[in-house]
């Protein structure tokens, strides 16, 4: 009888938490965003094809990053508009934290270049944290005739209706490097897209181009193997790298220097206990004297700890977008 008694308390009991848990509003309902994470794969987005520099630089991270979150990380290139068909793809994902974005400064160029862009970086996504500012370098087949970047620049004035400039697509890195490059020595010449960094400089080095702009990451190797010729780096400092490389600045191209930040983002709405895993693994992957090396080597290296942060990324996503948006009203390059 006792047990029977026992049975029905344990019943009625049962039954008000579940009506409680029924009837709670909705918007108290935390128990997704107080739940373990991560309990399986995480997916890295990178908006560009693999093998470009943004690609390499996530890959480096990623293997740090798996040994701390205890969870295995699947790299995923979508490429496709500047980088806006993957952004997109991350921001209609679940917010759950398993589908992250790792993407650069394309995307605070996005809203002026696309002027049907069909979401808002700022508002749609949640940012983690500054990754690194990799300078970018101009560069030409190797049998070019000029030798330095004084040289090249009035061989390409005299030749300009000779000469094509390479880049990964309207919106890409290399696109605006080339577009402040080619303002600033006053010479319009071809420019020829590809679907793709690496596609870029894969034309380039086969000579079927003759010269463009690309990150450290995928130059830096090929210009000490003397691969292609290196003229100049974009960045206000040379590189100890490439220590004969000098800076545009140098070069009195003060208006066409440019770097390439390297950020990382998950869907809006993601619970605040996978931001702050994320960031915390991006952070532990940052300060990996094997990550270290590795970008030593790329001849970039990671943003400030104060910097890798939401706040550091949001700053910086918003300041970005100011600047570029009169450059590219006024260049009239618009990829829509």
């Amino acid at each position: 009888m006792k047990i029977f008694k026992q049975s029905k308390n344990i019943a009625a009991r049962s039954l008000l938490a579940l009506t409680a848990l029924v009837i709670l509003p909705i918007g108290t309902q935390t128990l997704a965003a107080d739940a373990p994470y991560p309990t399986k794969p995480i997916t890295i987005v990178v908006p560009y094809n693999a093998g470009g520099p943004t690609d390499l630089l996530t890959r480096t991270i990623a293997t740090v990053m798996e040994k701390n979150l205890g969870q295995s990380i699947k790299i995923e290139n979508v490429g496709g508009g500047g980088g806006t068909a993957g952004v997109g793809n991350v921001i209609l994902a679940p917010k759950d934290g398993y589908t992250v974005l790792v993407t650069h400064i394309g995307i605070a160029t996005a809203p002026s270049l696309y002027r049907s862009l069909r979401y808002d970086a700022l508002k749609d996504l949640e940012p983690i944290g500054l990754i690194a500012d990799v300078p970018m370098t101009v560069v030409a087949r190797p049998n070019m005739a000029a030798d330095n970047l004084k040289d090249f620049i009035s061989f390409a004035k005299e030749n300009k209706d000779k000469l094509s400039y390479a880049h990964a697509g309207v919106g890409s890195a290399s696109h605006l490097c080339g577009m402040l490059l080619l303002n600033a020595i006053n010479a319009d010449i071809l420019t020829v897209p590809h679907k793709g960094t690496k596609p870029a400089m894969d034309a380039l080095l086969a000579g079927k181009v003759d010269f463009m702009c690309d990150q450290t990451i995928s130059t830096t190797d090929k210009i000490n193997s003397k691969a292609i010729k290196g003229y100049a780096v974009t960045s206000k400092n040379r590189l100890d790298a490439l220590p004969n490389l000098p800076t545009l600045e140098e070069s009195g191209l003060k208006s066409a220097t440019v770097t390439v930040w390297q950020g990382m983002w998950v869907p809006k709405g993601t619970p605040a206990t996978a931001i702050k895993r994320l960031n915390t693994a991006m952070q532990v992957a940052l300060a990996d004297p094997a990550v270290l090396a590795e970008f030593a080597k790329l001849s970039t290296k990671p943003y400030p700890v104060a910097q890798q942060t939401p706040a550091g990324l949001r700053t910086l996503h918003k300041a970005e977008i100011a600047k570029w948006a009169p450059i590219i009203k006024k260049a009239a390059v618009f990829a829509d």
